[in-house]
């Protein structure tokens, strides 16, 4: 006897009344005595032994045969598990709350439900707001009940699941109630769609019909609109179910489901009615032609709005195609039957969340993240960051995070942090608004508070100590004893009203000060000091490192040239002892020790030397011989060595008072600033050049070069030159001149190429052994044809080699050997490792050009192809020049190699998929416009930063390429869209 496609049967035989239960897989014969037999038949089914025998219609007694085992027949429970134990319990507990059973865990239930089921239920009532947390009075024990909400009352009046009516409840808000009740009505039945696996193809072509792009639930809604369609466009009910049975056929839709789903509609339309929840607001408009093409039409929010009212521990957030992060750390992939399946955007909504081979999300819709706060307010996180004063909004601000059941729904919202922490507030507005001064409209006590500063700050500026003035956390604690309750501007205005007047935020001397300095020290650094016959404005600024540190003197152009640089040098009597030390400290040992002890020496030096109007050098030298019998050179004494501060800074004035320059050498007292300049080099300029310069130079047989000389004119004139070497040729040999220059960039340049060509008159044996030694193989000779030829290659080799280890700034005859001495031994060993590492650059050019050729061969007659390849053909010769030897160094040759390989990758992928690759092109096209438009902009006044800055993003952009047509290949650095775009901001702010 088979009988597999039915629930329920029975069948006579004489004799015997046999009842089969195939659905639970059993066959039942009674005997008289209730005996039961069974037979050892293979089990296809697990459902109780027991349960349900005899339910089949059985009229008589008779004998139950069993289609299993015996021994599976004993292992089986008696009875299936009882709907209480399986079942949510959340529809349970809200009747029982709105019928007043009392608590759930003091009913007595035949069979109790598991208690987290039953915490199931109340989280999920808790989630929907159907009730809500009631402490119990004392006398209970103090245990914790539930009340029902206004939204509870109404969800216990519609007799379905509690998810569902709170989304009719929401619909009802959101004008959308007759599209819920039928998507509720849906979703309270099995999916209406057929799919046989014989007409798979077919049946997705059919559904096709009803899918919405962006939500599972409109699709449903479609379905309903085109059935009902078909159903009232006939005149009679026969007429109307013939059609209907033909639309469901042609669709493949379950008629039997359709007549469901329209009866559940109808049980749910009477209910609503009943309870008066038809009357609806303004239904929103099906479409608005004025929104953003990305934004959702109103009556989709709203009937998605309703849906998330239900479902708002379904929401997920997308973390890769298809795969999104759900709440609670779960993670959930689109059910490939979904409409969303492959276009999902980034957030979604489900209306179940079923485990299989893994977790899916089934009927999805697309939403946006900023319906969620309003819908879920109680069930929000709220988390807030870095809170911070703002100027401009003259208050404390935080960034407010809002999370949903551990989804950031919200990730950063400015908020005002006075109301949300007001001690912590006040704290951050008093320090950075009060005590640090950053706000736009300082407040009178502000304004005499930084006053009582300012002189306070003079007096440590003078003194150079920071001692005086009370920290900034005194400071605070000042204003907090009297502010407490105060976090921003507004607060403060209103208290200061309250107060009547702002006295009682006034410092006095007292508040501001840790002692007060000496009147007699204070008065070693006055407002004006006298240099040649005039009196001048000093101020005083104690910044160890910056320009500014130290004394500076205000001298007005007029009256510069007539300030004898000389006096400069002893700076105000605050400071004269300090710089007397320094010099005697600075000295050579040899002089310096038969003036220990240093500071009795200073004393004696503070006390008898007079003031004159001579240098100070020249005059502390005259003294030291005469008092202490020392004979001291002047060249002794390391004046460049001084601290900053130990130096008179100048600062040039115009007639108005604006700064025309600013320096401590005293040169610039003697510069001309009428803008008129002499026709002719001034004579001690001529004669220091015959002095220093020399010509037909080929080894180091002349002093050691200072960096910088002075040169002494009349009337206190000075002038700054600076001494190199040249390069240069008499009658075909090389030689090197000694010149001074003016400018100390051109000087360095000249010098280095001077020294390099000193030494390879030092090497010139052993240059031309490294000369033969770089002579490129056969092969590679021809590659080097790309690169002006092997003999022009085979010279840049060389002169890269001596340039390398050759061109240095040296200044004296012993460093000079010294370097040659280190330097002999690289000579060859550097040209062939240089050589070596070209030829990985050569090969790599020359098989990238020969891909390009074969490609122009192959596809020659295409004009977007000859175009494609004609730009990696400049892009080939841009990226390695004729002269990359000398332009580059050889750490970056790896790297031209890659580069070279990607332009390779590049071009034969492009013509399998030219679209792909133009894709990518026009994604970097924009950071290469940007490139060429810095290095047109790019002039002399560019500062070195901004030049290295643009070399480097050259570098990135060639990564990048790497990145996005070779992958393969790797990156040297992490380089990215959003790093490439930061970077290319970098460099536009830069001068």
């Amino acid at each position: 006897i088979i009988a597999t496609n039915i629930a329920e049967t029975s069948i006579t035989i004489p004799g015997i009344k046999y009842v089969i239960d195939t659905g639970l897989a059993r066959i039942s014969r009674y005997t008289p005595r209730s005996r039961t037999t069974s037979l050892p038949v293979t089990a296809i089914s697990q459902s109780s032994a027991e349960q349900r025998k005899g339910r089949c219609g059985r009229v008589e007694n008779g004998v139950c045969i069993r289609l299993f085992s015996e021994e599976d027949f004993h292992n089986r429970p008696l009875f299936t598990l009882p709907e209480i134990l399986r079942a949510n319990l959340a529809e349970v507990i809200l009747r029982m709350i709105a019928l007043k059973f009392g608590d759930i865990s003091d009913f007595p239930f035949v069979d109790r439900p598991d208690p987290k089921s039953v915490k199931d239920g109340f989280d999920l009532l808790v989630e929907l707001g159907a009730i809500a947390l009631m402490p119990k009075p004392e006398a209970t024990g103090g245990k914790p009940g539930y009340k029902l909400t206004k939204t509870g009352r109404l969800m216990a009046k519609i007799p379905v699941d509690p998810r569902l009516s709170r989304m009719l409840l929401e619909a009802r808000v959101q004008g959308c109630l007759d599209e819920m009740t039928v998507i509720a009505a849906a979703l309270s039945i099995q999916d209406p769609r057929e799919r046989p696996s014989e007409k798979a193809e077919a049946a997705d072509q059919a559904h096709k019909n009803f899918k919405d792009s962006s939500s599972d639930f409109i699709t449903l809604l479609n379905i309903w609109n085109q059935y009902h369609q078909v159903w009232n466009s006939q005149k009679t009910i026969s007429q109307s179910f013939k059609q209907a049975k033909k639309f469901c056929k042609a669709h493949f839709l379950s008629f039997k489901r359709m007549r469901e789903w329209f009866d559940i509609h109808g049980q749910l339309t009477q209910i609503l009615k009943d309870y008066r929840f038809r009357r609806r607001l303004t239904p929103p408009a099906a479409r608005d032609s004025n929104r953003e093409p990305d934004e959702y039409a109103p009556l989709y929010t709203a009937i998605h709005k309703a849906v998330l009212s239900g479902f708002l521990a379904n929401i997920a957030v997308k973390k890769e195609k298809n795969i999104f992060q759900a709440t609670q750390g779960r993670e959930v992939m689109v059910f490939p039957g979904s409409t969303l399946f492959n276009r999902a955007k980034t957030w979604i909504v489900a209306a179940e969340m079923v485990k299989t081979s893994r977790l899916f999300a089934r009927t999805t819709a697309g939403i946006d993240c900023s319906w969620l706060e309003s819908l879920g307010r109680d069930l929000c996180k709220y988390t807030y960051l870095e809170p911070h004063w703002e100027r401009k909004r003259g208050e404390v601000v935080a960034s407010e995070q809002v999370s949903l059941f551990g989804l950031i729904i919200v990730p950063r919202r400015p908020v005002s942090y006075g109301r949300i922490n007001s001690a912590e507030a006040a704290e951050i507005f008093i320090r950075s608004a009060l005590v640090e001064g950053d706000i736009r409209q300082p407040f009178l006590f502000m304004q005499h508070n930084r006053k009582l500063i300012d002189e306070v700050r003079d007096m440590e500026d003078r003194i150079r100590k920071r001692d005086i003035l009370v920290s900034e956390d005194e400071m605070f604690r000042f204003y907090l004893q009297r502010l407490k309750k105060c976090y921003d501007i507004k607060t403060l205005r209103h208290l200061i009203k309250q107060k009547g007047s702002d006295r009682f935020l006034r410092m006095g001397p007292a508040d501001i000060r840790q002692y007060s300095p000496d009147a007699a020290e204070l008065s070693l650094f006055p407002d004006k000091i006298d240099i040649g016959n005039q009196s001048l404005d000093c101020t005083y600024s104690f910044q160890p490192g910056e320009n500014v540190d130290g004394v500076t003197v205000k001298i007005p152009s007029s009256l510069a040239p007539a300030i004898p640089s000389d006096s400069t040098d002893w700076l105000v009597p605050g400071l004269y002892q300090e710089k007397i030390t320094a010099l005697i400290k600075g000295l050579p040992k040899a002089f310096r020790k038969q003036l220990v002890p240093v500071t009795r020496t200073v004393d004696v030096v503070i006390n008898e030397m007079p003031k004159e109007e001579n240098s100070l050098i020249t005059a502390l030298g005259k003294f030291i011989y005469s008092r202490f019998n020392v004979d001291i050179p002047a060249a002794a004494w390391a004046q460049n060595l001084l601290p900053q501060h130990l130096k008179m800074r100048f600062v040039i004035t115009g007639p108005k008072g604006e700064e025309l320059a600013a320096g401590r050498d005293p040169v610039i007292l003697s510069q001309n600033f009428s803008g008129r300049a002499g026709p002719q080099e001034p004579k001690e300029i001529k004669t220091a050049r015959k002095q220093w310069e020399k010509a037909g130079l080929t080894r180091w047989d002349f002093p050691d070069l200072p960096e910088t000389i002075i040169i002494q004119g009349k009337n206190t004139a000075k002038w700054r030159m600076y001494p190199g070497l040249e390069k240069a040729t008499l009658k075909q040999k090389s030689i090197v001149n000694l010149r001074l220059f003016q400018q100390p960039d051109q000087a360095v340049k000249s010098h280095q190429e001077g020294v390099a060509a000193l030494f390879t008159i030092h090497f010139s044996k052993d240059l031309k052994f490294l000369k033969k030694s770089l002579t490129l193989p056969k092969k590679a000779a021809k590659m080097a044809d790309y690169f002006g030829g092997a003999g022009r290659f085979e010279k840049m080799l060389y002169q890269t080699v001596v340039n390398t280890l050759f061109r240095k700034n040296l200044r004296s005859k012993e460093a000079f050997d010294s370097h040659a001495e280190s330097a002999a031994e690289q000579i060859i060993t550097s040209g062939r490792k240089l050589l070596d590492k070209s030829m990985t650059v050569l090969s790599a050019y020359h098989a990238t050009r020969s891909i390009i050729y074969s490609l122009e061969t192959t596809h020659g007659k295409s004009e977007t192809a000859k175009h494609f390849l004609k730009d990696q053909r400049e892009h080939l010769a841009r990226l390695v020049p004729e002269t990359f030897v000398q332009l580059y160094s050889t750490d970056r040759f790896v790297h031209l190699v890659r580069y070279m390989q990607a332009i390779e990758i590049r071009a034969q992928r492009a013509f399998v998929n030219f679209e792909k690759d133009q894709a990518k092109a026009e994604e970097i096209g924009f950071f290469i416009a940007g490139l060429n438009t810095m290095l047109k902009e790019l002039g002399l006044g560019a500062s070195p930063a901004k030049r290295a800055a643009v070399e480097e993003y050259f570098w990135l952009i060639e990564e990048y390429k790497v990145s996005l047509f070779a992958q393969e290949l790797k990156t040297a650095v992490p380089v990215s869209k959003k790093r490439l775009e930061k970077k290319l901001k970098e460099i536009q702010r830069m001068v």
